[in-house]
């Protein structure tokens, strides 16, 4: 824990400048995501992700932003402390993928294998995820009455360590490979912020700011981005001011996507209720204690106003507050960001700033932050818990092992609906080099919950309190018989999850065993102390 600095805070340090480039990144991130997935998946005209769906994510995220600043803000006069971050706060990525794929996508197609011409189409497509928004936003405010309550049950280890494993698969490994695919561009700019954050070198400027400099003039120097007239005309066609509406009415009108899509909306809601208490440990371990409720009700109504405004994408606390706090960011970087996030989704200005400044320009900052998380999750636990955090880290191996693998099959030709997949022979293919893929497809559904399970496991077998290791078993194995984890169906493109009673029963069967053996453990070392 951080020792009182006896100082009121500020609300806005220079270090928040590097804060704000870091989170602001991965904002646009995934509001880029956001746009290229509408447009070219979902087939969206430019006037219904411009004119409804990004008014809807800029007042989710200045809503959000602005609490959790205010928030830190008043804790720091309460606490005479100058040196609270901020919870960073953004849109989730797991529920923007799950939406588009598995709710807006078949209710698109369903829509025109109905009849309806694609334009129609997509407008029902469209309704049906700010439903499946609302839905995910009213399972995230339901956990302001049992988060507190979740954070005392769950093991530090178990915590960290689940989002250790996402952060070094899917935030770490992934721009460490796009660096290394464009080292000219990427190495120097991840070097700039290794010296500033590691090395404590001070170049006079932020590093952040000067990390972003390099990149963006490298880029554009090597050529890996060029000046293009008719991108940049185009870039500029959605520039105007869009004022944001209420779709109450929408949401109305497709209101039976909740029961419909109750097996997506349902995790989805849950992995994001599981990863803002796995946040708001991550936060304290680093020395900022917020309280769980209101933080869990921020993330709800965030969401909800997101749906209600036009959004299909829930929000959430993002990974990531240790590094943003080492980087030395603290109130200001997250006020900063919702504005500067909100200006850009309520103008059209988006496409115009990622042209100018590409993503290689900031991505040595996201890297950095994954670093960090994976680093805490060892130093923030007790040193005995290692085993039960390196058991944490990999189901989040095995879930970026099953997207890449997918990913491979798709560039190869299979998983596309032109050759669908064929799971008995993908499967028997995999085995003959010694890999059990269904065992990484498995781990990839409820990976969040999964990671935690097996973590919290291992720290009470490190702690000989062998019962308490049962029951978390026995979680596992009623969350494996609903399919809440584990359980996966096959598509013609992906592996998705499966709900269901009895849809993991191999699963759930296994756990129960496992469960048997802790008990008769707790029974052996009960005797053995009597004795």
């Amino acid at each position: 824990m951080h020792e009182p600095t006896s100082k009121a805070p500020s609300w806005f340090v220079r270090r928040d400048i590097d804060g704000f480039f870091g989170l602001a990144i991965d904002n646009i991130v995934q509001i880029l995501l956001i746009v290229g997935l509408c447009q070219g998946v979902l087939g969206f005209e430019a006037d219904l992700i411009y004119g409804r769906i990004l008014p809807g994510v800029a007042l989710s995220l200045i809503l959000g932003n602005v609490y959790y600043s205010c928030l830190a803000y008043r804790q720091g006069q309460r606490e005479q402390r100058d040196d609270l971050t901020a919870l960073p706060y953004g849109i989730n990525t797991v529920s923007l993928f799950a939406y588009v794929f598995l709710v807006m996508l078949p209710v698109k197609l369903d829509a025109i294998a109905q009849g309806m011409d694609p334009g129609q189409a997509a407008e029902i497509a469209w309704k049906a995820g700010i439903v499946a928004c609302l839905g995910s936003g009213m399972i995230e405010l339901a956990g302001v009455w049992i988060g507190h309550r979740l954070r005392q049950l769950v093991p530090r280890a178990a915590m960290l360590s689940t989002l250790a494993g996402i952060a070094l698969t899917f935030i770490a490994i992934g721009f460490l490979l796009r660096t290394f695919a464009n080292p000219i561009v990427g190495l120097v700019p991840l070097g700039v912020i290794l010296l500033t954050y590691f090395g404590r070198i001070d170049f006079g400027v932020p590093g952040g700011l000067l990390s972003v400099l390099f990149g963006v003039g490298l880029a554009w120097t090597t050529g890996l981005v060029q000046w293009d007239s008719a991108v940049f005309e185009q870039a500029l066609q959605p520039l105007g001011f869009y004022v944001p509406k209420l779709w109450i009415g929408a949401i109305w009108e497709q209101g039976s996507v909740l029961g419909r899509y109750f097996s997506i909306i349902l995790p989805m809601g849950l992995f994001n209720l599981v990863g803002s208490l796995q946040n708001l440990e991550s936060a304290e371990a680093a020395g900022d204690r917020y309280p769980t409720a209101p933080c869990l009700a921020a993330n709800g109504i965030g969401t909800l106003v997101a749906a209600v405004c036009g959004s299909c994408f829930p929000t959430t606390i993002y990974i990531g507050h240790p590094g943003w706090k080492d980087m030395g960011a603290r109130v200001g970087y997250s006020w900063l960001n919702g504005l500067v996030m909100g200006i850009l989704c309520l103008t059209g200005t988006l496409g115009v700033i990622t042209y100018l400044i590409p993503v290689d320009a900031g991505m040595a900052i996201v890297l950095w932050i994954g670093i960090v998380i994976v680093a805490q999750s060892f130093t923030a636990t007790p040193t005995k818990h290692a085993p039960a955090v390196v058991v944490g880290l990999l189901p989040g191996i095995a879930a970026w092992g099953a997207l890449i693998a997918k990913n491979a099959m798709r560039v190869a030709g299979v998983g596309i609906p032109e050759q669908p997949f064929q799971p008995e022979a993908i499967v028997a293919g995999f085995k003959l080099s010694d890999t059990f893929i269904e065992g990484a497809f498995s781990l990839e559904q409820g990976v969040v919950l999964s990671a935690m399970i097996l973590s919290a496991i291992t720290v009470y077998i490190i702690e000989q309190k062998f019962g308490l290791a049962a029951l978390w078993a026995l979680s596992a194995a009623l969350l494996s018989g609903v399919g809440l984890v584990h359980s996966f169906a096959w598509t013609p493109t992906d592996t998705v999850v499966k709900l269901g009673w009895g849809a993991g029963a191999e699963w759930a069967i296994s756990y129960l065993l496992l469960a048997i053996l802790f008990v008769f453990a707790a029974w052996l070392n009960k005797r053995k102390q009597a004795t």
